[in-house]
């Protein structure tokens, strides 16, 4: 999608600091950190939110963009202390970009309820 901040990120148009890519997935780091260690884990095809990843494709999808955050969680040293996945679906839910998005959190001891 052309005016898809993200997309042009996967596309290369926008400069990211990569932290994992795979040809479903891409993590970058958040440009508006909230945690020493925040990045976000996206999928490389244009899908506006959870809502949107829909029937047996959808499932697949989300299921390989958790495990992708996972793994990048592990790489990233998280494991032993812990880390948070979260994805925000719609502007209340505080989503500011319209491409489906999972934030890997972590690197500090989170606070519960989040906001």
């Amino acid at each position: 999608m052309a005016d898809c901040l993200f997309c042009r990120i996967v596309a290369g148009e926008i400069p990211a600091t990569i932290v994992k890519r795979s040809d479903e997935a891409i993590a970058f780091r958040d440009i508006d950190a909230r945690a020493p260690a925040h990045v976000l884990v996206i999928p490389t095809e244009h899908v506006a939110a959870v809502r949107d990843a829909r029937g047996a494709e959808g499932e697949r999808l989300l299921g390989m963009l958790l495990r992708f955050a996972a793994e990048v969680a592990t790489e990233l040293g998280l494991d032993s202390a812990g880390y948070r996945i979260v994805t925000n679906t719609g502007k209340d839910a505080g989503q500011s970009v319209d491409h489906l998005h999972f934030h890997v959190l972590g690197g500090r001891k989170l606070t519960w309820p989040p906001g």
